[in-house]
């Protein structure tokens, strides 16, 4: 009998694995659960497990479940493709050269099989070698009068073959393709669809996949919406991307300069002339990328995505000599921006509650002391109720370095409250929030957080927390795991560069925990600091941060901060009735103030889980 309860209960759990709220009677009637479950949960706080380590599902098993369209989703394809009296023509730009005949009547295939019938494929071929490729675009034309073709005399390469195919194109809206990608049937009724429910749209794009010689799919990519640092490290809008055409045009399309990285630079020179609400994207695979085993990318591809990343920033007001962008040593093809400081160091306040714990506060300051190559720095220690007499010693000794400070907040634990009071003495025109479990390792890290925290669009800036056996802690923080947020990709190890790189590219985040956060004193003052009434303890940095959005701001996240954390290890658990029920009514808080946000972070993709922490499918 116990052992069926067990089962039931790990099942259970399974059901309400995301879940943010207790058994209410409408589930128990819809589940209709056993009667006995019931009464075993009756008074039992429901809070999800997102560590669970369940067994990820096999992409191929995630497509046939999620993909097909249900009867209702069918039905309202056709009603709306019938009722949709003003159909814009999307045109598709597909430039070829000596493309693989099956792969290259498969791409045309892909495009002629829309559901979506108001298209048009504008096809150059550059000076193909092989006669195969013309025989099949000539035949192609004559069975779909869609198909419009140039054939150019001599070999200009991929950018001068794409602006000839280019110049075919009528559509309103244009969209690029390869010569050998395949996109997914419903893909252009997606695009009309965003464009119909917002006519101002001017760029469009769409998660993608990778498909290989055989025609298995893998690789999937369930991108973020727009999210310009990550923008910056890779480019997110390529596979699917739609523009508007008149801006194509009043480019000029694209520049011989940046070859190999046209389309990065198409799309910053899109974006320079748009408004952020003016770029949509798709939650859906519309592309799949061939990969062939030839495949390599040449090395002025990156060399010239860093002149594309270099160009936009300068657009955007930075100067030239202020910004250092190179190839991210960490992945190889991405690019890392490196913000440099000025001349004049800006005054740093570290703020460092703490209460007890001697060998661990000891540890943060001798690391920050010895780790730390920036120099312009004070330090706050906020005491709270320590009784250990070695600790107080301790501190009592540090209070005496010029560049220490002590204060003291004499009441119950309320980290949203000490570190309210402890901006109140500090002088730093920026704050760092610090752990006292936070350990410093290496020297360039406040310098790189400050960097970022300078710039005049960025609110926050997170790091790259490790547990001390070198498994990520903190890559950002994801809205709605587990109900109300959890931590990014975690538990990686030092190799991995986590889900499609973003473990190792500088990128925008809702919310970055307060371990180790580095923003504006001004800033903090404009949001009135944490909420030290409702969020005492849990989820006052997603809060925070959430605060810090509303304000137009980015949270930026940043690998090239690392720092080890030895994580609550002063603070307990939540294990007694007085703290489940406070963690329970800062769940219901949030839930409140921050329910529309927590269930679609623009960081995160509603194809990914909301009950593991990995990035893994949404089953």
């Amino acid at each position: 009998e116990k052992e069926q309860l067990i089962r039931e209960n790990e099942q259970l759990k399974l059901i309400y694995n995301g879940l943010p709220f207790r058994l209410s009677q409408k589930i128990k009637k819809t589940l209709r659960l056993p009667k006995r479950l019931i009464a075993h949960f009756k008074n039992k706080q429901i809070i999800p497990n997102i560590n669970s380590r369940a067994e990820e599902v096999p992409y191929h098993a995630w497509i046939r479940k999620k993909e097909p369209l249900s009867l209702s989703e069918s039905r309202h394809m056709k009603e709306f493709l019938s009722a949709l009296n003003d159909k814009p023509l999307i045109s598709i730009i597909m430039p070829v050269y000596n493309t693989d005949a099956n792969y290259l009547r498969q791409a045309i295939q892909s495009v002629c099989q829309q559901s979506y019938p108001k298209w048009q494929l504008c096809i150059a071929d550059d000076a193909s070698t092989v006669p195969h490729v013309r025989t099949i675009i000539n035949e192609m034309q004559k069975k779909d009068q869609r198909i419009k073709i140039v054939f150019r005399k001599t070999h200009g390469y991929v950018v001068k073959t794409s602006n000839s195919a280019l110049k075919l194109a009528d559509g309103e809206y244009v969209g690029f393709m390869d010569h050998d990608d395949l996109l997914a049937k419903d893909a252009l009724y997606h695009v009309v669809k965003a464009i119909h429910e917002n006519p101002d749209l001017r760029l469009i794009y769409s998660d993608e996949d990778k498909i290989d010689q055989q025609g298995q799919r893998f690789g999937h990519y369930f991108k973020p919406d727009y999210n310009p640092d990550l923008m910056y490290s890779q480019n997110i809008l390529d596979r699917f991307g739609v523009y508007q055409r008149k801006l194509l045009e009043k480019l000029g399309g694209f520049r011989q300069k940046y070859q190999g990285a046209q389309n990065y630079d198409l799309a910053f020179r899109v974006i320079e002339q748009i408004k952020p609400h003016q770029i949509k994207h798709i939650s859906r695979i519309l592309y799949h990328w061939r990969t062939l085993s030839t495949d390599h990318q040449k090395p002025y591809v990156i060399e010239n995505s860093l002149k594309v990343v270099t160009q936009h920033l300068i657009q955007q007001g930075y100067q030239n000599d202020h910004i250092d962008v190179t190839e991210n040593p960490y992945l190889k093809g991405t690019v890392r921006v490196k913000y440099l400081l000025p001349e004049k160091l800006p005054f740093v306040s570290l703020i460092i509650p703490t209460k007890n714990g001697y060998d661990l506060l000891k540890q943060c300051i001798e690391s920050i002391q010895n780790n730390t190559s920036y120099s312009n720095y004070e330090i706050i220690i906020v005491d709270n109720q320590s009784d250990q007499q070695q600790t107080i010693d301790y501190m009592q000794g540090l209070a005496e370095q010029r560049q220490i400070k002590l204060i003291t907040y004499n009441q119950p634990f309320n980290y949203s409250a000490i570190n309210n009071l402890a901006v109140e003495y500090a002088k730093g025109e920026l704050l760092a929030f610090i752990n006292n479990d936070i350990e410093a390792i290496e020297a360039g890290w406040l310098e790189e957080m400050v960097s970022q925290a300078l710039r005049p669009d960025i609110g926050a800036v997170g790091c790259r927390l490790w547990y001390p056996n070198d498994q990520l802690q903190h890559g950002g923080v994801v809205l709605g795991l587990g109900g109300v947020a959890g931590h990014a990709m975690k538990n990686l190890s030092r190799q991995d560069v986590g889900y499609n790189g973003r473990a190792v590219l500088t990128q925008n985040y809702s919310a970055v925990t307060a371990a180790c956060l580095v923003m504006k004193k001004s800033i903090f003052k404009q949001i009135n600091g944490f909420n030290e009434n409702e969020l005492k303890v849990a989820f006052n940095d997603v809060d925070f941060c959430l605060r810090i959005g509303e304000l137009g701001l980015r949270i930026v996240w940043t690998p090239f901060a690392n720092l080890y954390h030895h994580e609550s290890a002063t603070r307990g658990k939540e294990d007694t009735p007085e703290k489940k029920q406070r963690f329970q009514s800062e769940i219901d808080y949030m839930l409140k103030r921050w329910g529309a946000k927590l269930a679609h972070d623009p960081a995160y993709n509603q194809n990914l889980t909301h009950s593991r922490e990995d990035f893994s499918l949404n089953w």
